[in-house]
């Protein structure tokens, strides 16, 4: 029986598009079509075409004709043909002026166009992604995956992740957890779309408590879905949750407030549980970096203490990557079924095969091993920051470093601005300390708590002249944040050590640096360009 056409191609070679008409025969069409797809930019430099054989088939001509239009065009010079390198369009080809095409190294342009020394917040180190560890993983699941993993995903997440991540989760940070209780998303921000959703459409409404430091993008996102924020003051000990009122949930980092650094107390812990419970609210816990701690012990997520009135969100991408866009969220009880409404009945968002190459990764062990070497490879780094600033910089006051991927960096009063822009000039990409501040708080300009931190149904919260607000008055209030031995090593867990510290909504000026995105190899200058833009003492 003769070979259909479709099995032929096949089974032969790949797809190419092209149009054979004008005068003369079926040669001449293919080598003007040819000609005009290299000329145009089609077919870009280095592209590979089709065995002969292939193309032939799926253009129903002889071989011998593709095999002469080929050896024409190598002749003219649109293409090239080397053994066991097939034939490609050759390098010097131009495409016709004003033409518009992907160049062939587009990522590596978009690379060059970015900043020489990436200092920002928020980024792992993509060089050090375990590329071989994460396709090997990729590949078993794929192997031993169930052919119904091929149809529509379940909206809940694969069942063999959410039970993976119910084992590390109990495991590793402290959350109590079952697999019907975990719903896969691709992100916080996707998180929280699902949470408030548009409006009064969402499983949650405002107001929403919010601390008065934190990522404007998260500020927004909740914004456009109709949700009122209202900040609450920071000091030493983390939020004021003591000022919490009538609003409907809160949205913590209490693990490592982010971005000033440093744990919610324990005390304050218990207090917002508490709180949740009287009111019949819930508590947003984000758990973005909880594996990265360095000099203490690691604190254990805030949904242990009571999974029907915490709301445990994380993902994989601080200790893994975030172009992975995986993340979870452990839910009450009763928000499972809302939440997956809001999600609709399949998988929009989390790809199926990553969801089950992460189950692997973090069955196997892998995800574990990897956290751990990133951990020592980051407080490495940490250290590195410090000891730079030390020797260069001494005036520069370090916080927040006991746990994460940035650190802040405390500047004299008035030189945040002028010190971002020197860092712009010089091709450092960081961020300002007053990026992260809500729009509700103070500036803090006197260092001090402001006098309209809140402002919420129960009234206007004035916290002025607050006898808990700083951290102590002098070098003796012993709030060392581990890296030290004394009151004297300059690295305060806290946010400053006397009257002009800025606790509360407006902190001072200063820099959120992030010590973990530069490759190994360029982070020495990445240090050597920072100290070189910051103000001196």
């Amino acid at each position: 029986m003769t070979e259909s056409w479709v099995n032929y191609a096949a089974r032969i070679g790949a797809d190419l598009h092209l149009e054979l008409s004008g005068p003369g025969g079926r040669r001449a069409a293919l080598i003007r079509a040819l000609r005009e797809a290299v000329h145009s930019g089609r077919l870009a430099p280095g592209t590979r075409l089709p065995p002969y054989r292939s193309l032939a088939a799926d253009l129903g001509v002889a071989r011998n004709t593709v095999a002469d239009a080929y050896a024409e065009l190598v002749a003219e010079g649109w293409l090239t043909a080397r053994q066991g390198s097939g034939t490609r369009v050759a390098d010097r080809a131009e495409p016709l002026r004003g033409t518009v095409r992907t160049p062939v190294n587009v990522g590596r342009a978009a690379r060059a166009r970015g900043p020489r020394h990436d200092l920002r917040q928020g980024a792992p180190d993509a060089s050090a992604f375990p590329r071989a560890a994460w396709a090997t993983a990729y590949r078993r699941a794929l192997q031993d995956a169930p052919s119904e993993a091929f149809g529509p995903g379940d909206p809940a997440g694969r069942r063999e992740l959410r039970e993976a991540l119910a084992e590390y989760l109990a495991r590793a940070r402290g959350v109590r957890a079952e697999p019907d209780r975990i719903v896969v998303c691709s992100g916080f921000a996707h998180a929280l779309r699902l949470l408030f959703g548009q409006g009064a459409g969402g499983v949650l409404r405002g107001p929403l408590g919010v601390e008065a430091y934190g990522l404007e993008f998260h500020r927004k996102l909740l914004s456009a879905a109709g949700v009122r924020t209202i900040a609450l003051p920071l000091d030493e000990d983390g939020a004021r949750v003591d000022v919490l009122g009538r609003e409907r949930a809160v949205l913590l980092t209490p693990a490592h407030q982010f971005p000033t650094g440093g744990p919610l107390h324990p005390e304050r812990r218990a207090a917002v549980i508490d709180w949740a419970r009287a009111r019949g609210a819930v508590v947003l816990e984000d758990d973005y970096d909880g594996e990265f701690r360095y000099d203490r012990r690691p604190v254990g997520a805030l949904q242990g203490l009571d999974p029907e009135r915490v709301i445990h969100i994380g993902s994989v991408s601080k200790s893994l990557s975030p172009a992975l866009r995986l993340g979870w969220m452990v839910l009450p009880e009763r928000y499972v079924g809302p939440v997956l409404e809001a999600k609709g009945e399949r998988e929009g968002w989390a790809s199926v095969l990553d969801q089950l190459a992460l189950a692997e990764f973090i069955v196997s062990g892998s995800y574990d091993r990897h956290v751990r070497h990133m951990r020592q490879r980051y407080r490495r780094r940490r250290d590195r920051l410090v000891a730079a600033l030390a020797a260069h910089a001494p005036h520069v006051e370090v916080t927040g470093l006991a746990a994460g991927l940035h650190a802040v960096l405390r500047l004299p009063p008035g030189t945040e601005w002028s010190t971002v822009k020197a860092a712009a000039w010089q091709g450092i990409a960081l961020d300002g300390l007053a990026a992260f501040r809500h729009p509700a708080a103070g500036t803090g300009a006197d260092g001090g708590l402001g006098d309209e931190l809140r402002y919420g149904p129960e009234g206007d919260y004035r916290l002025e002249g607050a006898p808990d607000a700083g951290l102590g008055d002098g070098p003796d209030d012993g709030l060392s944040n581990g890296l030290g031995d004394g009151p004297d090593d300059g690295l305060s867990n806290g946010l400053g050590d006397g009257p002009d510290d800025g606790l509360g909504d407006g902190l001072g000026d200063g820099l959120v640096v992030g010590y973990a995105a530069p490759a190994e190899h360029a982070y020495g200058a990445a240090l050597e360009a920072l100290c070189g833009v910051l103000p001196p003492g």
